[in-house]
């Protein structure tokens, strides 16, 4: 898998983009629309939405680098490149339902079903073996967007993911030998250590989402 092409793609959106204001109009309109959960600066919110949403987009193809990498050192590439190349395929070649979503905002639908396939995986991953595959915390920033795509379509990105996973990272994915000795290193302070330097992407653009809990 290269990410080169997706990085590509979303440099060129965005030289694109910049002489437009879609996509900031289109964040304007969704302000009046966000749940009260979602908290923004009180100056210039929708300027801090539109760097949330344009870092959103930019991170996927490191994610998707950062798992790879992970896969290989782990001896895990098998399982774990086939749900990697769907995410790459989420932004090369978008499934129907994208048809007419172009520019920041189309890549915005499409970096919702990379991120959320990546948060499936890792939540596979923590249900096995106690630890995601890669310690990114995107669930807030993935809420965030899925308010920012707006239902009943987030929702039907969210049925497509679930769909390209099926048949993927079974019971048995998880049985392999490598899986399980790369088990036993999750453990390890150093391991650990890194996983605790990887912070929460929405905490980092200054978007919090308040759960309920938390109030």
């Amino acid at each position: 898998m290269s990410t080169a092409a997706i990085r590509q793609l979303i440099a060129g959106t965005r030289q694109h983009e910049a002489d437009q204001s879609s996509l900031n109009q289109y964040l304007q309109d969704q302000l009046e629309r966000l749940h009260p959960a979602i908290h923004l600066p009180a100056v210039d919110a929708c300027s801090t939405l539109h760097a949330f949403v344009v870092a959103y987009i930019e991170q996927v193809p490191d994610v998707l680098d950062a798992a790879a990498a992970v896969a290989r050192e782990a001896g895990i590439e098998a399982a774990i490149e086939p749900v990697l190349r769907i995410a790459e395929q989420f932004f090369l070649q978008p499934p129907a339902l994208m048809a007419g979503h172009n520019g920041l905002q189309g890549l915005l639908d499409e970096a919702y079903l990379a991120h959320r396939l990546v948060e499936e995986v890792n939540d596979r991953y923590i249900a096995h073996l106690g630890q995601p595959l890669i310690p990114l915390d995107t669930t807030r920033a993935n809420l965030i967007a899925h308010q920012l795509i707006g239902e009943p379509f987030a929702n039907q990105l969210d049925e497509a993911v679930h769909h390209a996973l099926t048949g993927l990272l079974d019971e048995a994915s998880f049985a392999q030998p490598s899986v399980q000795a790369y088990r036993e290193r999750l453990a390890a302070p150093n391991t650990v250590a890194a996983w605790q330097r990887w912070p929460c992407l929405s905490q980092q653009l200054g978007v919090e989402l308040l759960l309920p809990q938390e109030r």
